[in-house]
């Protein structure tokens, strides 16, 4: 985990500039309208070979009845909440405005480390107006042009050595299995339990309750980080800001993860968020595995599992073929059995297959089912097929008329590609182009 940055300060002084000064770039919107930076904005910047965030905050506002100025509110007190050091930006053409007042007092009341930065000091005479800030009581001021870029030099030096030592860093090259679900799924315990069965855990990284928590697990022949999230809720019910930027933190352990573990209550059964979740997963192509936790709680008869395991289908068609493991965490039972479905669709994420194997067996497969005709009659032939050099299943099929390959052919495809080799937990990509 990187160190964070975070630029706070009123509405129109300048933080958006000085944001895509630091992580040249143009992220942020920089307009001339009060409180453009609705959000939040996260970019990654390095000076002097240290790596660290930045996060742009909207504008600071007390009692406005604009609603936005309020939430710009909480944005800044999160982003204070989450930062290692912070930039205060104030405008030294405008002078003390009473609004920087309100920021001040409140960056006077957190223990972080406060750099005061006086803006759009464009000329030497200028250097001057910022002596007035000082009354702030927040130390040395920093004349700076964030448009022109002088001055911000000299503010990265002495921010440097503010950003604490950087975290021991969790092995990159490991596959990441992500835990994600609903509140109150069991995410935590069934964390809990993975960790329980050995103790060889190398590493634990956790950021505050609300960050996503990286733990180094390597036991029983595997080796993987394992990653817990906040939960996630329909976005209706996120009242909270807190609850919110969890969902996005959620969102965005989902897009680096290898693997997703999709935790659902079986009493409820698999409910929109969680399909969403899967769609989530699917879109990012990610490997996935459904598990189905306090299935001690359900009344069972001899086929209730598999009665399950088809409502599930049903609801995830047409991605059908993932591994839907049973389990309760409070009974300990088929804990250890997630752990290795996990690792079984991260290997299946990986395979590759060579041209001539896919050819020997899809081609035969193809003639003895081929597709149907196009609307004008003409018979669409498959020449080929090959597997992309990408990090997920993709395959391209030449033929004749691409286009004209229906959706229902597709799937016919997609399906014997996964009878013939195992592809179990992965979404497929298909591609259909000209010789």
């Amino acid at each position: 985990m990187s160190n964070i940055v975070a630029i706070v300060g009123r509405p129109n002084v300048g933080k958006s500039t000085l944001f895509n000064r630091l992580v040249q770039s143009r992220q942020a919107i920089v307009e001339e309208t009060s409180g453009v930076t609705r959000d939040r904005h996260y970019g990654v910047s390095d000076w002097n070979g240290k790596s660290f965030s930045v996060i742009d905050t909207g504008g600071y506002v007390m009692g406005s009845d604009d609603v936005f100025e309020e939430e710009i509110r909480k944005q800044v007190e999160l982003a204070i909440d989450e930062a290692d050091v912070i930039i205060f930006v104030v405008d030294a053409r405008e002078g003390i405005h009473v609004l920087d007042q309100e920021v001040a007092n409140m960056l006077r009341q957190v223990k972080k480390k406060v750099l005061l930065v006086a803006n759009k000091v464009d000329n030497s005479e200028r250097i001057a107006d910022t002596h007035e800030f000082y009354a702030f009581g927040l130390g040395e001021v920093f004349p700076v042009s964030a448009i022109s870029g002088s001055g911000t030099g000299e503010l990265l030096d002495e921010m440097i050595p503010l950003l604490p030592a950087d975290h021991a860093l969790l092995d990159d090259s490991l596959p990441k299995f992500a835990v994600v679900g609903r509140p109150n799924v069991g995410k935590s315990s069934i964390i809990n339990a993975f960790l329980g069965i050995e103790r060889n855990i190398v590493t634990s990284i956790a950021g505050t309750t609300r960050d996503s928590i990286h733990t180094e697990y390597k036991a029983y022949g595997m080796h993987f980080i394992l990653v817990d999230t906040a939960g996630l809720r329909k976005k209706g019910k996120v009242y909270e800001n807190i609850e919110f930027y969890s969902v996005l933190r959620a969102i965005r352990t989902i897009e680096e993860s290898d693997v997703i573990i999709l935790l659902i209550d079986a009493k409820a059964g698999i409910e929109a968020q969680d399909l969403n979740i899967l769609k989530l997963a699917e879109k990012n192509r990610k490997g996935v595995v459904i598990v189905a936790n306090k299935w001690d709680l359900v009344e069972k008869e001899s086929n209730t599992h598999l009665e399950f395991e088809k409502l599930i289908k049903e609801r995830t068609a047409p991605f059908t073929d993932i591994p839907i493991v049973f389990t309760s965490v409070i009974q300990k039972q088929r804990i250890f059995k997630v752990l290795e479905a996990a690792n079984e669709v991260y290997e299946n994420r990986k395979r590759r297959i060579t041209t001539s194997v896919l050819n020997e067996v899809l081609l035969p497969l193809i003639q003895a089912s081929p597709p149907p005709a196009t609307t004008r009659g003409r018979y669409i032939k498959i020449k080929y097929v090959t597997q992309l050099k990408s990090i997920t299943p993709q395959f391209v099929f030449f033929c004749n008329f691409p286009k004209d390959v229906k959706e229902s052919y597709r799937r016919f495809l997609e399906n014997k590609l996964r009878e013939q080799f195992n592809f179990k937990g992965v979404p497929v990509q298909l591609y259909f182009r000209q010789k």
